[in-house]
């Protein structure tokens, strides 16, 4: 089936499809996560709490779970290593949310606003360290190397984020960089530590399918932010265009603008708080100059990569699970 009758097709785009070869196993990832970062403490007790409660669809987990899987014969570390991944990108969750003073998260409210912001940084360092912990209990420098490189790696995307100080001179190159580090580091890694928890002689193809998965699914969210409302995604479509913040459909559609078209871009990130009205003109702008479908087609051409990377893998249920996984990236909606 090609790649894009898959993406066509529900079915593969349903993530609990996607899940059954490992739902057994990735039912138990958040008792997992829990006992990890349990802590006789009462405002760590509070903030945990309320983070079960904001619980996310477990996509990192599901692929490490896959790959472990992809012959049959998952190691029981895949469980703990899947409840590390998803303790690692819960971390850059509540600190991107803290370094963006979000005030919601699917449609709830964030540590940093239903706590503070300091909270929210030390609550971050919290799960990480005992992510780190965990990977230290299972005695495997392996995990241990990949997942730290990843967590570096996301580390260093949030702060060139951050010192870039003309936002709408980022370039696609300087996009591209920044969403391998911020996102596509972590799917690649939880693919990888997959692999190694049950196929090892895939280890390389699946840091290349999640790596490349990982770049399709970044694409595709911030294509979501623009063409999705509030009551789908859990936050206001346009929010990235309210923090100022440049992505590819902008970065594809700037070179297409007329002057007036620039204009008002240019009005917009130099207005502190951009009125509700303006951000949909702006993005109407986008999408008349093109830059929604050729994000959508860099995205598909993500996906096509990290499709040939599964190309030697076993047929088997767990094999179309991973080929399903590219159609809900590419269709997902939150």
């Amino acid at each position: 089936m090609s790649l894009e009758t898959r993406l066509q097709t529900p079915v593969a785009s349903a993530l609990l499809e996607i899940q059954a070869p490992i739902r057994t196993q990735l039912a138990r990832v958040p008792d997992e996560m829990w006992r990890i970062v349990q802590a006789d403490v009462a405002i760590v007790e509070a903030a945990n709490a309320h983070l079960r409660g904001m619980r996310g669809k477990l996509f990192r987990p599901t692929l490490l779970l896959l790959a472990a899987s992809v012959e049959g014969r998952p190691e029981a570390r895949a469980v703990p290593l899947a409840a590390v991944a998803e303790l690692v990108h819960l971390t850059s969750v509540v600190h991107d949310d803290s370094v963006d003073h979000s005030v919601l998260r699917r449609g709830q409210p964030t540590i940093n606003a239903l706590f503070s912001h300091q909270v929210a940084v030390l609550m971050g360092d919290f799960l990480f360290s005992k992510a780190i912990a965990e990977l230290v209990r299972l005695g495997d420098m392996e995990p241990l190397r990949v997942f730290t490189q990843a967590s570096n790696e996301m580390t260093i995307g949030e702060l060139r984020q951050l010192s870039s100080f003309d936002a709408l001179s980022f370039s696609e190159s300087d996009y591209y960089t920044l969403i391998r580090a911020k996102t596509a580091s972590l799917v690649g890694a939880a693919c990888e530590m997959g692999a190694l928890a049950g196929a090892p002689r895939f280890r390389a193809p699946m840091r290349r399918f999640g790596e490349r998965l990982g770049m399709a699914f970044q694409v595709a969210d911030d294509l979501i932010d623009y063409t999705e409302q509030e009551a789908v995604t859990g936050k206001p479509s346009g929010n990235d265009l309210k923090e100022h913040k440049v992505t590819l459909p902008l970065i594809a559609a700037l070179g297409q603008m007329s002057r007036a078209q620039r204009e008002r871009v240019d009005a917009l990130f130099a207005d502190p708080t951009p009125s509700d009205a303006h951000i949909a003109e702006v993005v109407g702008i986008v999408s008349e100059c093109g830059g929604l479908e050729y994000a959508r087609q860099k995205g598909e051409l993500f996906a096509q990569e990290a499709e040939e990377a599964l190309a030697g893998l076993p047929e088997s249920d767990v094999r179309q699970s991973l080929f399903g996984a590219l159609g809900y990236v590419m269709d997902r909606r939150f």
